[in-house]
């Protein structure tokens, strides 16, 4: 019997399917595309292949989107859900921290549908990641809920591993990090004119950082997947996953790479539009979880 339930917001990149078969509920964030003096509001919620190829074709046409955090008002509206339906126990995940302060709407909320419903108790975990780390720690938090454990003996140990999840991103097109703020214009089009790519990794304090600039797409695919033999992978939680934003040939010759140096073939998963929007189409990442900690503080 379970001992609580899992809800999350949709930066952890579930396909639809998956939600299903997980038994979890998500909260969608909205995100608005700008199109000159257009803007049209759009929903993270894509059940097909294509809404994802749609929407990294508008980015590199030139359209803008822009993404906002999931509000105190659609925290309450999923928790009240919940606790309509009987939910007492809970754990919601939120995005790290260091990129969005999500989950203090999350835990505003709980404490405003406890008015309601007193006997609640639901806790909101903040992931110190997002996309496919997210999604592992949710998925670790399910595994735990299926072996019986309660919530706050899940917690205890998704407080730890969430600092272990290894992240290791190359992003094709700079200007996209420059427009969040995350490197200069100038540096921007330095990059770009040389063919610089910068690696991304989280840090332990849930931010994402540019860690190294590598002189090449080789040379960087070369670093991240030579990255894998710094650290020991987590025998209890074993994910290993690859994420792209519409560079599905980039991603199948990491997996390649990965399966040829260490005989491993993680699977590839695409990444959806709020964080898709700030590392531009045609990134390619991959992340596990390990026994140790960041090495970035």
């Amino acid at each position: 019997m379970r001992q609580f339930e899992i809800s999350a917001d949709s930066t952890c990149d579930l396909y639809v399917n998956e939600i299903e078969e997980l038994g979890v509920e998500i909260a969608h964030l909205e995100y608005t595309m700008s199109y000159g003096d257009e803007l049209q509001v759009e929903t993270d919620n894509f059940t097909e292949t294509k809404q994802y190829l749609d929407f990294y074709k508008k980015l590199r046409e030139g359209v803008i989107a822009k993404t906002s955090i999931l509000s105190v008002q659609a925290h309450i509206d999923l928790f009240t859900k919940l606790a309509q339906k009987g939910v007492k126990n809970l754990l919601h995940f939120s995005q790290g921290y260091g990129l969005s302060p999500t989950v203090d709407n999350a835990r505003q909320a709980i404490e405003i549908v406890k008015e309601s419903f007193p006997d609640i108790d639901y806790i909101a975990v903040e992931c110190d990641t997002t996309t496919i780390g997210e999604g592992m720690l949710l998925r670790c938090g399910c595994d735990m809920r299926d072996k019986g454990m309660t919530k706050e003996e899940a917690v205890t140990v998704l407080d730890d591993i969430k600092h272990k999840i290894q992240h290791f991103v190359i992003v094709n097109d700079l200007k996209f990090l420059a427009r969040g703020g995350r490197i200069s214009k100038t540096s921007a089009n330095f990059g770009s004119l040389f063919q610089v790519k910068p690696i991304l990794e989280f840090g332990r304090d849930g931010k994402l950082k540019v860690c190294r600039k590598e002189l090449g797409l080789k040379q960087a695919m070369k670093s991240i997947v030579n990255n894998y033999t710094s650290f020991t992978r987590n025998k209890d939680f074993p994910y290993i996953y690859i994420a792209h934003t519409d560079n599905e040939p980039l991603a199948n010759e990491l997996q390649d790479m990965l399966n040829e140096k260490y005989g491993i073939k993680p699977e590839i998963r695409l990444i959806g539009p709020i964080i898709g929007a700030h590392v531009g189409p045609g990134a390619v990442a991959y992340a596990f979880i390990s026994n140790e900690e960041r090495p970035y503080a």
